[in-house]
């Protein structure tokens, strides 16, 4: 019997979909379709840049019609399935999978040492990225220098002007030509939400993570914010976001300002809730990547980090404090008292008038 194992549609322990749906075999199968190129991408986290890499799944199908593209991550639960052929979990079988196999293309994105170390072993024609060298993380080429670099050094960090898209478009020698982060938005799980369907819904995204708190706004100003823009947006649902770490802050935002707060939900459900917001108000965090992801209008909060990282898309603006941050990348203020304290509610809120 034949077996096309080059096929898009092989799966080889389960049968492919050609065959579930139409029972075709491989031998005169009418929709086979020759693999063109076995592409493996490395990035294994955190959440946010797993999501802020996707772009280059478009390019590379648009690149290599017939292209098949493995994932291996921490995080496959946050990667589009429908628009990747293999999205891995980085684990023992993976790990056996991956090197064991034979690739035509391999990208590492990460600076983890294991990440570079698989990149290092494993059968690619070809390879980019970063990959453990002397026992320590270096750029595979020239192409990945410049992103190394910044990552190295805080001032050669501060000066650089290349949004991230761009500078990893680059370590695949390619030019970032405006592709779009790609997500599901999980319609189809059945979600149900409390919300008005008469009403456009600014998100309040009021966490920052555990890891920065540098970038942490105050109860207080969430609350005059919220003030504000029930002021100049009469019409609109103010809706509070987070997770089980921003609860407890959200009720008393909610108690003090009567701006609605559904809960706290799991990542799907999450992106689902984000996916009914018009517009969403965030600090640099996951709901910044998802929110991004989904197209969404955004008011981004900045202080610590280089704003020309961020690519909106056209879709918002970055609002930094009126006062100078001394905190680059810190995960605690050197004054004491972080300089999101000078970022006034008042300016967020112009900012949302500006893209409501």
């Amino acid at each position: 019997m034949t077996i096309k194992a080059d096929c898009l549609h092989f799966k080889g322990h389960i049968p492919c979909k050609p065959h579930k749906q139409h029972g075709y075999h491989c031998a005169d199968c009418p929709v086979y379709e020759k693999v063109s190129k076995r592409i493996l991408i490395i990035k294994l986290g955190a959440i946010g840049d797993v999501i802020r890499t996707t772009p280059l799944i478009i390019k590379f199908r648009k690149e290599y019609p017939g292209c098949k593209i493995t994932w291996l991550t921490w995080t496959p639960d946050i990667l589009p399935t429908s628009k990747i052929d293999e999205v891995l979990k980085w684990d023992h079988n993976a790990l056996m999978y991956v090197q064991h196999s034979q690739w035509d293309i391999a990208i590492n994105l990460d600076k983890e040492k294991e990440a570079g170390a698989l990149l290092q072993v494993v059968d690619a024609k070809v390879k980019f990225g970063f990959v453990l060298k002397d026992n320590e993380i270096q750029p595979y080429n020239e192409l990945a220098v410049h992103k190394f670099m910044t990552g190295m050094f805080d001032d050669v960090s501060k000066a650089n002007t290349k949004s991230y898209l761009r500078e990893i478009f680059e370590i695949c020698g390619y030019t970032h030509q405006g592709e779009p982060y790609l997500m599901d938005t999980h319609d189809d799980k059945g979600y149900t939400w409390n919300l008005p369907t008469d009403k456009k819904i600014i998100g309040l995204n009021t966490g920052c993570g555990g890891r920065w708190t540098t970038r942490l706004w105050s109860i207080d100003k969430w609350v005059e914010l919220v003030g504000i823009l029930k002021k100049q947006h009469p019409d609109a649902h103010i809706l509070l976001l987070g997770g089980e770490a921003e609860d407890a802050r959200n009720k008393e935002i909610q108690q003090r300002s009567g701006a609605a707060y559904l809960g706290y939900f799991s990542l799907y459900e999450f992106i689902n809730l984000v996916n009914h917001c018009h517009l969403v108000i965030t600090q640099v965090t996951m709901g910044m990547h998802i929110t991004l992801a989904l197209g969404k209008r955004i008011v981004l909060m900045n202080n610590i980090f280089n704003p020309h990282e961020f690519d909106l898309f056209g879709k918002g603006e970055i609002v930094a404090p009126d006062k100078d941050c001394k905190c680059f990348y810190r995960g605690s203020c050197v004054d004491g008292t972080s300089c999101m304290e000078q970022l006034p509610a008042q300016k967020i809120a112009q900012a949302v008038t500006r893209h409501f």
